[in-house]
């Protein structure tokens, strides 16, 4: 058991290491929730009600680039290079490689949402979280669903040139319709409708009720039920299809 923990850190660590050598990386991952944070608080700025809907929405956001994004885009480049392949056939152990690939993911988001928290109550008046505890089952609940469902998505990708489109074309309509600039309650009924079927909705209503409204735990129990039934089919879908090897030559 030491053995496995020593090799998964340093693994870990190696991750870090080349995360933070890929500029274009660490801007998806860190800049442009910032960024959108910034905007949508600028544009919101006298109106606290908005402020209070923006900030929850980018810090879901936050968690969706961060495990979503990042491991469908990661893995189908990995698989495609023939990282995969030549890491299976090394002595390190497989459940070693993917613990390291989820502790990177997990740490990126806990920088990520510790950056949105402490902007949204020094910068744009949210305040600090009302509920600590059920914004840890959220933020856990959304980045094991979210992780699964990244990893899903990666084997349906045929190649790293193509992964760009696949994951936008998911991640940009999702991030619309679930409310991330909005209050999707105020939306026509036909796109609340599609909203209340994706487990980033769920999500960002978790951490609004924890970070702003205060709202009791047992309120949000539907909620936090979707993001473990769409974890819960991302992570067979995620099993089912991984692949170690290239699908071209």
């Amino acid at each position: 058991m030491t053995g496995a923990l020593a090799l998964t850190w340093r693994q870990y660590r190696l991750e870090r290491k080349m995360f933070w050598r890929n500029p274009s990386a660490a801007f998806f991952n860190f800049l442009l929730p910032l960024l959108f944070l910034a905007l949508f608080g600028a544009i919101f700025s006298g109106s606290q009600e908005d402020l209070d809907v923006i900030v929850p929405g980018i810090a879901g956001m936050s968690i969706m680039t961060t495990t979503f994004v990042a491991l469908a885009m990661n893995l189908v480049f990995l698989r495609e290079q023939g990282v995969l392949k030549r890491l299976r056939g090394t002595p390190l152990p497989s459940g070693t490689y993917l613990a390291s690939l989820a502790a990177h993911a997990v740490t990126n988001t806990a920088i990520q949402l510790s950056v949105v928290i402490g902007a949204g109550a020094l910068l744009f008046g949210v305040g600090l979280p009302e509920d600590w505890v059920m914004l840890v089952v959220f933020v856990a609940a959304g980045v094991a669903c979210l992780a699964g469902l990244g990893v899903a998505l990666s084997h349906a990708i045929p190649n790293f040139d193509s992964a760009p489109a696949y994951v936008n074309a998911i991640f940009l309509p999702v991030i619309v319709l679930s409310g991330v600039f909005y209050d999707a309650d105020t939306a026509p009924t036909f796109l609340r409708d599609i909203a209340q079927a994706l487990p980033l909705t769920h999500l960002i209503d978790g951490l609004s009720a924890a970070m702003v409204t205060g709202a009791a735990f047992a309120d949000h129990l539907d909620d936090l039920a979707v993001l473990l039934i769409w974890g819960a089919l991302g992570a067979l879908l995620a099993v089912r299809g991984f692949s170690w090897e290239a699908r071209r030559g």
